[in-house]
């Protein structure tokens, strides 16, 4: 990884207003990232396929687990990844990453995604800081509020770390599609970044209001639970249901995982979906859920008809 930008000189390029131009030619991780499909935010492109973290990186401190988990964000990266998503309620999660990121180094397509909450105690300032040490680095691309929990309070901290540069973007999250009516008023008043929700083909009631919002505003769109917690897929596979005969030709998927994931990140307004997974065999497998063909709106509803007839 020598030779690379670091997140210091990439702060700088955007504070000179170089950002633009030199962001999307920056040197990859793997040679294999240019097949990945990217949407861009701001001033960088993100693959839209990320990594989350919930419950699959909460696994303490043994050592086997930890160079497991180290194992699958190496090849997280080496296929082309970005977005890494976690958050202080995930139990071990951040120092989990922090471990991964020390035995493999920083690269420079890394996209750092972290949350504040208030029941974490201490002031949104002091929670990155300290998840800053977690991790072990100086900077998050994103900082969240989840859960909209003081979500005033917390978004006036990340706008004013935002605006000194110690952070790259703010946003907020919800999940179980709850407070739904909430997020559209904070999306509607608020000048954020991103927002996380939860977005799958089972549950698509944020297609009515808050994707067409993201879009008419701008905002970028990270997709949580895209598998519904993994009860898609053991659903799925318990009843034996077969893919449909047309899922490779329409839309490049020869398993569930890349059909589901697909569905999700080929809607308009989606920037990045983060499946959690501890298996490197699995990452893979979503991962490919990132490469060409797409589906079409026309397959899109073709897929959902589909799944709701089993």
């Amino acid at each position: 990884m020598n030779n690379r930008f670091t997140r210091r000189q990439t702060l700088k390029l955007i504070g000179a207003g170089l950002a633009v131009s030199i962001l999307p030619s920056m040197p990859i991780f793997a040679a294999n990232n240019e097949r990945l499909h990217k949407r861009y935010s701001g001033d960088k492109k993100l693959p839209v396929i990320g990594l989350g973290t919930w419950r699959t990186f909460n696994v303490g401190s043994d050592p086997q687990l930890l160079d497991a988990r180290a194992e699958v964000v190496r090849a997280f990266f080496e296929l082309g990844g970005g977005m890494i998503d976690s958050s202080p309620m995930y139990g071990s999660a951040p120092d989990v990453m922090g471990h991964a990121l020390q035995q493999l180094g920083i690269p420079d397509n890394l996209f750092s995604a972290e949350k504040v909450w208030s029941p974490a105690g201490g002031s949104a300032k002091e929670q990155v800081a300290d998840l800053q040490a977690r991790w072990q680095v100086d900077y998050f691309d994103l900082v969240q509020v989840h859960n909209l929990t003081d979500w005033r309070e917390h978004l006036a901290a990340l706008r004013e770390m935002k605006a000194e540069g110690k952070i790259g973007h703010i946003g907020i999250t919800t999940s179980h599609g709850r407070r739904h009516s909430e997020f559209e008023q904070i999306m509607t008043s608020e000048e954020l970044d991103f927002i996380q929700l939860t977005y799958n083909i089972a549950e698509r009631e944020v297609e009515k209001r808050l994707l067409p919002l993201a879009e008419e505003k701008g905002i970028a769109v990270i997709a949580n639970r895209p598998y519904n917690g993994g009860s898609l897929i053991q659903g799925l596979k318990r009843r034996d249901a077969p893919l449909p005969e047309w899922a490779e030709a329409e839309c490049g998927s020869t398993t569930w995982a890349e059909f589901l994931l697909k569905f999700v990140v080929s809607h308009p307004a989606m920037t990045c979906a983060i499946p959690a997974t501890s298996s490197v065999e699995h990452l893979r497998e979503n991962m490919r859920a990132g490469v060409n063909p797409m589906p079409s709106a026309s397959t899109r509803e073709k897929m959902v008809r589909y799944i709701e007839s089993l």
